[in-house]
């Protein structure tokens, strides 16, 4: 038998021979799978959008407008999610937190001075979240709120033990307690049917200066300076770094940027900047779902009235809706006050590493901040008014995280060819001044009465 002719190169003269191609059910299958390994930092985050201060203010709305103040919640979801969206691209495009790239390329002083309000804002979270935690377990079980800040101490502790035997250890934990306040506001919204005002809520409206303050106060505190820090952190490792999720190691540049010569280190890169879009817009839209769940819980449980404390609220879901719910209610503060403890003491550790290079075992940092919370519940004080307080003090935070945040991402010297375009940088702009803003407004408001 005769050969059949062939090219110079030795291949058959039609051509070569054509690649037999696997079936794709298998490779498509590996691709959603390492998606899914990059996915679960939005997780962690999202918790600090549904904290015990969202639970106060979103009530408080709910109870006195009703559904009105819904296109707020979602308009301020939205803005979220852009912002966090921005923190993880530096993340995955530097391969440093955002306090890192602040320490390494802004003056000394500075830097001080944004390590010193990030401890204030992460000592300020957690006294929210820890007194949110405690009257959670004073509604439920009746505990005096000192023992309750003890036992929620003791949880959060074990909880922080998880974060350094593996990240998806910790993100898994914290996303089946986002998961247990979701569920018990889904009960609570069924069972009070009031679902049928709800998209009326939807239309961008007001009814006076009150509740246009009310909706200032919604937005203003929508931005969480202490996860904008947390949030480039849990994704410097992704995609091509040294120990990050795909296992290859993609070169850099002299900046600590991608090196856009380096053609699979960047594509790797923005593989982890979709799968961190995606991861984004799952959590935090679970997040905005819960935001609504608590005002459209309010605005069936209280005609009009606002009932001044987390307490009150307890105790009106429980007259209006039944003890079940009202259970569901104070389940669902316990968990958000213990998964966003843990979560705002891991970013006081991020802070602190990132801006000093400096690192406390956790268990003392945890014990440091706990402290204020432990001095105010002892001295009588009463948990609402410091969860309101301690908003306050959140409020001097955004514009530290934001301005440097939304500088940095736009420039190509930090971020190689993973910089913002000029329409993401406007926007990151018109962002941050709303926001700076709408807090500064928030913030007159509470100090002036």
């Amino acid at each position: 038998m005769l050969d059949s002719p062939r090219g110079r190169d030795g291949t058959p003269a039609g051509g070569p021979a054509p690649a037999v191609l696997g079936p794709p059910g298998p490779r498509r299958a590996a691709r959603l799978t390492a998606l899914a390994r990059l996915c679960g930092p939005a997780f962690v985050v999202s918790v600090a959008y549904i904290d015990p201060g969202n639970f106060a203010t979103n009530m408080s709305g709910g109870a006195r407008y009703g559904h009105m103040l819904l296109w707020v919640i979602a308009g301020a979801n939205v803005m979220a999610m852009f912002v966090q969206a921005l923190s993880a691209k530096l993340g995955i495009a530097t391969g440093r937190s955002l306090p890192q790239v602040c320490r390494d390329r802004l003056p000394r002083p500075l830097t001080l001075l944004l390590w010193a309000q990030g401890e204030l804002v992460a000592v300020a979270t957690d006294l929210a979240e820890f007194i949110g935690g405690a009257l959670a377990l004073n509604l439920l079980f009746g505990l005096p709120l000192l023992p309750a800040a003890a036992l929620v101490a003791a949880v959060s502790f074990a909880l922080l033990g998880l974060a350094p035997r593996g990240r998806h250890r910790f993100e898994a934990v914290i996303g089946a307690m986002l998961a247990v306040v979701l569920v018990c506001f889904a009960y609570q919204v069924l069972d009070s049917g009031s679902l049928s005002g709800a998209a009326a809520g939807l239309v961008p409206r007001l009814a006076g200066p009150d509740s246009l303050l009310l909706a200032t106060g919604i937005i203003g505190a929508t931005v969480m300076p202490h996860v904008i820090y947390l949030h480039s952190a849990l994704t410097r490792h992704q995609a091509g770094l040294p120990g990050g999720a795909s296992g290859a190691s993609g070169a850099v540049g002299p900046s600590g940027a991608v090196d856009p010569a380096d053609p699979a280190g960047l594509a790797g890169r923005r593989t982890a900047v979709r799968a961190s879009r995606a991861d984004i817009t799952l959590a935090l839209g679970v997040a905005g779902l819960v935001n609504m769940a608590m005002l459209t819980v309010a605005a069936a449980t209280f005609d009009g009235g606002d009932p001044g404390s987390l307490t009150a609220v307890h105790a009106g879901i429980g007259a209006a809706l039944g003890p079940v719910a009202a259970l569901a209610f104070a389940l669902a503060l316990l968990a958000s006050g213990l998964a966003s403890s843990s979560v705002g003491t891991y970013a006081g550790q991020i802070i602190m590493e990132g801006f000093l290079r400096r690192r406390v075992p956790l268990t003392v940092r945890r014990l440091v901040t706990i402290a204020p919370a432990v001095a105010i519940l002892a001295a009588g004080a009463d948990p609402t008014d410091a969860l309101v307080l301690s908003q306050v003090a959140l409020s001097f935070g955004i514009p530290f995280a934001l301005v440097p945040l939304v500088a940095f991402t736009a420039s190509r010297r930090v971020m190689g060819p993973l910089a913002n375009g000029r329409l993401t940088t406007a926007l990151g702009a018109a962002v941050t001044c709303a926001v700076t803003v709408l807090n500064g407004v928030l913030l007159t408001q509470v100090l002036t009465g």
